[in-house]
């Protein structure tokens, strides 16, 4: 273990390096006594990086919010019987679809793991060190009605909203949204449309939308900022959470 004096320890803590002086404090003297001062060195920022990244990356998980922060893409059941196509689920693994700015929808029946596929995907963001978020729709229309209630909320609600690389939107059109809120949807979109992607999870298939959506202009324009540039996937009939309970 590598001798550090107490001033050089503190001036570390002080400047915020402690990954750094934890990674110094760690290095073995005997396995490194061959090394010169450049291997050492990168030894010890390689291994202060790692602690810094994996740290990052939890922190952005935990602010994601995610219903399934344990969720996974790499460990999906039943993936044949659900008729997902593993090929644009790998291929969503990527994240690749983020630098297009295109959106993504999960569709099928109640229980078919939508939710949890959302979950997945917003944290494979997160280890990508990209800006992810999950809200439920009920949720997003709560905080909706206290933004209305605030001076300068909605502006703050929007930006808020509008800033993060990945909205994932759980239980997308459960209810019919009121005209306040299909204004809302409307201004989000347009801010969000091709710089960021949104994520819908939602049992209801694309013909349904624009009924749900009120049938006017304002279903016209969020649909058009919507269909035109998104990873449709299917998510069947098969029900997780039953299947889930038997396997407990």
């Amino acid at each position: 273990m590598t001798s550090i004096d107490t001033e050089t320890k503190r001036k570390l803590r002080e400047m915020g390096a402690v990954a750094l002086l934890e990674a110094l404090e760690s290095q073995d003297e005997d396995l490194t006594m061959g090394m010169s001062f450049d291997e050492r060195l990168r030894l010890v920022v390689d291994e202060a990086h790692s602690v810094f990244n994996h740290a990052k990356i939890e922190g952005l998980i935990r602010r994601a919010g995610l219903r399934y922060p344990a969720a996974d893409l790499r460990q999906l059941d039943k993936v044949d019987e659900r008729g997902l196509d593993q090929n644009v689920i790998a291929q969503l693994g990527t994240c690749s679809f983020i630098e297009r700015g295109q959106n993504v929808v999960f569709q099928g029946f109640t229980g078919s793991g939508k939710s949890y596929l959302g979950c997945a995907l917003a944290k494979r963001a997160c280890q990508h060190r990209i800006r992810a978020h999950y809200i439920r729709m009920p949720d997003l229309e709560e905080a909706w009605a206290q933004a209305l209630d605030k001076p300068m909320g909605t502006t703050k609600f929007l930006k808020k909203y509008a800033a993060f690389s990945v909205l994932v939107i759980d239980e997308w059109l459960l209810d019919h949204p009121d005209e306040s809120m299909r204004s809302m949807l409307l201004e989000l979109l347009e801010r969000r449309y091709d710089c960021a992607s949104t994520v819908f999870c939602t049992q209801y298939a694309k013909k349904d939308w624009h009924q749900r959506l009120g049938s006017g202009v304002h279903a016209d324009a969020i649909m058009d900022r919507i269909v035109h540039n998104t990873v449709w996937v299917e998510t069947g009939s098969h029900n997780m959470r039953e299947h889930a309970a038997l396997n407990q």
